[in-house]
This record gives structure tokens, C-alpha cells and sequence, in this order.
């Protein structure tokens, strides 16, 4: 073997580095990330079910602290302990932070329908602390779970589902927050997909997310997108904030619990079902992790945090493979929970909200969105990009339909009073939408299952697959808003029939002369 090759691909045991030079760019990638992402849950906290700034500054994001800083450290140890064991030294941690889409659905769905009702954001905050303690406890089942689902579901209906969450809810909001200021984005992301894209290095070794950040910044401030006086009021909310137990709170919360699980139940399953859809897309890039024990961080961080005051689970984040791209290893990750851990225990948030220019950030986003989707296509075999395309479509869905919810909130009316006949005359076929893209992450693992096991003609096990559907439809997880007995019928009915035909045509493989018997197998 060359020096080269040794170099990146095995090391004396014990002397694994602790810092290599891609850690730089992958720490600005992914510490930047989860910058933009507690700046928003912070912003949503105050502005939405107005919790009062000294609770979300001195108890909520020190609880965030604790939860980033908990996981960080251990992804970074997993990380290190599979470099040990394969003898590797170019694996990468998994990357952590707060989970983007339960931070809306936890403010728009949960909290602000309580503070709504009762007037009260404390209120509304214990109900957030219960129900993020539900997903903790269903993320943690899933960890005994999610392996037996993994090892019988073929690698194009994982990663095409998280293609589908990356394009649609990780790459569309950036790109738009993008274009609203594109002189300052554009040249960023420039720079981002130079330095990423083509391993091109800056002088002095300069890290490239670093540099993107600074000229953002430099032009934002120069071209008077940003304001001194916000700089100065914001200074104003720095404080040391440390963690405290908010036992109380959390169990005022649980006293309600029957109408949290009909969201929290689908909600719980869509995190563990995304844990391991980025555990097997970094198993495609080379880091095969232990899913239960990247299962049992997420559900323990979600449990510590909502005992601590923390209504924002955790989750393993979409983004492996592109900062395995960049060089990072496992330092980036320790790092990024440290620095985060002690900017959400110092305040600090605020004012960077007022230094740094959101148009900056986010290009980093949708180079994680660009990646992740083109992985889904690059590692599959070829005959599956049709299994990949139709797991996409659920999350595009659900996408669609959460942008017209939120025109038509603004407009201050909801679909149910414009109605179904007078969206259908204007080309919006909302009922259709809602129902694909409800439980969109599950839905599309379904449908790319039974894809695949179609191109392979696995014509048993897509009938499995189809049965699970019609299972799943008709208790709600699945095409229907809520968990309930015959929540989505039809469509339960229909993945029936499409089992049916399925089954036909599995007799049909076995009976006629010339064509091989078809043998149910797992899905390598």
C-alpha cells in the first residue's frame, strides 16, 4: 500500500488525529448551519408564542446547549470509535442539531394553538416540553426498531425519501431567502461551490466556508442590508444562562397528553425514520454507524432537553456526505456542540442575529440540499432512479401544501373556508397535495420500496410493501392528518388492490414457462 493510501485509509492505533485540516471547513459548514437554525427557533419563541425573552435566553436555548454539546460529543466519539475499529482514519461524524421541520411544527402546531386559546406562553412552553418528551420516548422504540426496517428496505427508498426532505424543505427556503438579497448570496455561494465542488484551495490555506461568511458579511454591511442600532440593542440580551431542571413545567404539560400523541406519535416516527435514512446515506458514503446507537442519541437528547426546559428535539442531520466531501473527520463535530453549547449559555444569540446577514448563511444549505440529492441518484443502481423520483414526490408535497397553508394564513383565511371547488378552478389541487404529502418522510419510503422491489421484479415483497401502506394509511401515520382508526381509507383501500396486482403478477413469474421464480430476499 502507498504512503497515500495508508495515509487515508488506515493509522497507527492510538495516534487517530484529532484535528485534520478539512475539520476547518466542516465545522464553518455545519456550525453555521446550526447558527442560522437556533437563531430561527429563538426568533419563533419570542415572536410567535411570545415567551418571554429571559426564559428563552436564560432556560430554552441553555437546555438547546445541553442537548447540542450532549450529542456532539458522542456523534464525535462514535465517529472516532468506528475510525479505531476499521482502521480508518478518513470516517466522519454524523452532524447534530435541532430538528428544522419539528421546530415549525412544534411552534405553529403545537405551541401557538395553546397560547392561542388560553393567552398564556407558559402555557403553550409546557405543552412544547410535553410534547417533545413524547417524541424522545418514540425516537428511543424506534432504536430497537429502525434496524429491522433498514436491513429489509432497498437503499433507493431510504435515500430517495431524503433526497425528497433535503430538496424540498432543506434547499427551497434558503434558495428563496437567497435570491430576496442574491448580490450578497450569490457571491457566497460562489464561493461555496468553488471551494466544495472542486477541491480548489484559497491562499494561506484560508478555509472556504470561512471566507464565504466574511465577504457575505463585508458586502451585507457595506451595502447597508444590516444595522448598526440592531447591534447595539441586541447587546443588551447577553447574560450567562445555565441549565436548570424544569421538571414542573414538563409534567404541567404531560397533565394534557391526549391531544399531543395525535401529532407527536407520526412526528416521533418521521425522526427515527429520517436517523435512518441518514445513517444508511452514510453508510453510501463510506461511514457505516451503528443506527441504534445514532437512534438512542437522538431519543436521550429530546428526553434530557425537554427535562431541561427545551421544546425543540434533536435530531441527526442531513449533510454526511458533504462534510465527509470537504475533508471533515470527527473534530468538527465536538466543536460545533462546544461552540454552539457555549453561545447558547452566554446569550449570545441575539447579537449575532444582529452581526451576521441571514443571506450569508444559508447558501451552505442548499450545498447540503444539492449534495444529498445527487447522492440518492450517484450510489443506487441505475434501474432505481425511478424508486428514488417517486420518494421524492411525497416531501415536494408536503412542501407544496405548507406554502399554501401559510399564503392563505396570511390572507387570513384556510383552505376548508376558500374550499375544494374553488382551489380546483384555480389549478390547485389541494385535497390531492395533502393527502400524498401527509407523513411525506414514511410515505415516500413506502413508495420507493415497493418501486424497487418492482424493477427487481420482487414481486412478493412489494406486496409486503404495499400491504404496510395500506396498514399504515388506514391508522393515519401515512395520507391522512391525524392518527386515528380509518383515518385515510381509500387510500388504504387502494394500496390493497395495488398488493393484489402485485401478488398477480408473483404468481404469474412463477407459473410461466421460461421465467424465473421470483424468491422474496432482504434488500441488501
Amino acid at each position: 500500500m502507498s504512503a497515500t493510501t495508508s495515509a487515508t485509509t488506515g493509522h497507527d492505533r492510538g495516534k487517530l488525529p484529532l484535528w485534520v485540516a478539512g475539520d476547518t471547513n466542516a465545522f464553518f459548514g455545519l456550525g453555521f448551519n446550526v447558527l442560522v437554525n437556533v437563531l430561527v427557533l429563538t426568533g419563533l419563541c419570542i415572536g410567535v408564542t411570545k415567551i418571554p425573552a429571559v426564559d428563552v435566553f436564560g432556560v430554552i436555548l441553555p437546555a438547546l446547549g445541553v442537548q447540542l454539546l450532549i450529542g456532539n460529543v458522542y456523534y464525535a466519539w462514535l465517529g472516532r470509535r468506528l475510525a479505531h475499529r476499521e482502521n480508518r482514519a478518513d470516517v466522519t461524524a454524523m452532524p447534530y442539531g435541532p430538528s428544522v421541520p419539528h421546530m415549525f411544527i412544534v411552534t405553529f402546531v403545537i405551541m401557538l394553538p395553546v397560547y392561542l386559546a388560553s393567552g398564556d406562553p407558559v402555557q403553550a412552553w409546557q405543552a412544547g416540553l410535553a410534547w417533545s418528551f413524547i417524541i424522545g420516548l418514540i425516537v428511543l422504540a424506534g432504536a430497537f426498531v429502525g434496524p429491522y426496517i433498514r436491513r429489509f428496505t432497498p437503499q433507493a427508498a431510504m435515500l430517495g425519501t431524503l433526497a425528497g426532505i433535503s430538496i424540498a424543505f432543506i434547499s427551497m427556503r434558503p434558495a428563496a431567502q437567497m435570491w430576496t438579497a442574491a448580490w450578497i448570496a450569490l457571491p457566497v455561494l460562489a464561493l461555496i461551490m468553488i471551494g466544495f465542488f472542486t477541491g480548489v484551495k484559497l491562499p494561506g490555506g484560508i478555509p472556504i466556508g470561512l471566507a464565504a461568511l466574511t465577504v457575505g458579511t463585508a458586502i451585507a454591511w457595506i451595502g447597508g442590508y444590516m444595522h448598526a442600532p440592531d447591534v447595539a440593542a441586541a447587546v443588551k440580551d447577553i447574560g450567562i444562562g445555565l441549565p436548570t431542571l424544569q421538571f414542573d413545567r414538563l409534567w404541567q404539560g404531560l397533565s394534557d397528553i391526549g391531544p399531543l400523541l395525535a401529532t407527536a406519535i407520526p412526528l416521533g416516527i418521521y425522526n427515527f425514520t429520517e436517523g435512518m435514512t441518514n445513517v444508511e446515506s452514510a453508510a453510501a458514503a463510506g461511514d457505516n454507524f451503528n443506527l441504534r446507537s445514532v437512534l438512542l442519541a437522538d431519543g436521550i437528547g429530546a428526553v434530557v432537553g425537554a427535562g431541561l426546559g427545551s421544546p425543540f428535539p434533536p435530531a441527526v442531520y442531513i449533510g454526511h456526505p458533504g462534510w465527509k466531501e470537504v475533508g471533515g473527520r470527527t473534530a468538527y463535530s465536538l466543536l460545533t456542540g462546544a461552540v454552539v453549547s457555549v453561545l447558547c449559555f452566554s446569550g449570545m444569540f441575539g447579537l449575532l442575529s444582529a452581526l451576521l446577514p441571514v443571506p450569508a448563511i444559508v447558501p451552505i444549505l442548499l450545498y447540503i440540499g444539492l449534495l444529498i440529492g445527487a447522492q440518492a441518484f450517484q450510489v443506487v443502481p441505475k434501474a432505481h432512479a425511478v424508486a428514488v423520483v417517486i420518494a421524492l414526490i411525497p416531501n415536494i408535497a408536503s412542501w407544496a401544501v405548507g406554502q399554501i397553508d401559510n399564503a392563505l394564513a396570511a390572507a387570513g383565511t384556510t383552505a376548508a373556508e376558500v374550499g375544494e371547488e374553488a382551489l380546483g378552478g384555480a389549478g390547485v389541487i389541494y385535497h390531492g397535495l395533502k393527502l400524498l404529502g401527509d407523513g411525506a418522510i414514511l410515505a415516500g419510503l413506502v413508495l420507493g420500496a415497493i418501486t424497487a422491489f418492482l424493477i427487481d421484479r420482487r414481486f412478493l415483497w412489494a406486496a409486503g410493501y404495499a400491504a404496510a401502506g395500506a396498514v399504515l394509511a388506514f391508522v393515519g401515520l401515512i395520507h391522512a392528518e391525524k392518527v386515528q382508526w380509518n383515518a385515510s381509507g381509500q387510500v388504504a383501500l387502494g394500496y390493497l388492490f395495488f398488493g393484489v396486482v402485485c401478488l398477480g403478477f408473483a404468481l404469474l413469474a412463477r407459473t410461466s414457462p421460461g421465467e424465473p421464480a421470483v424468491e422474496p430476499v432482504a434488500a441488501e
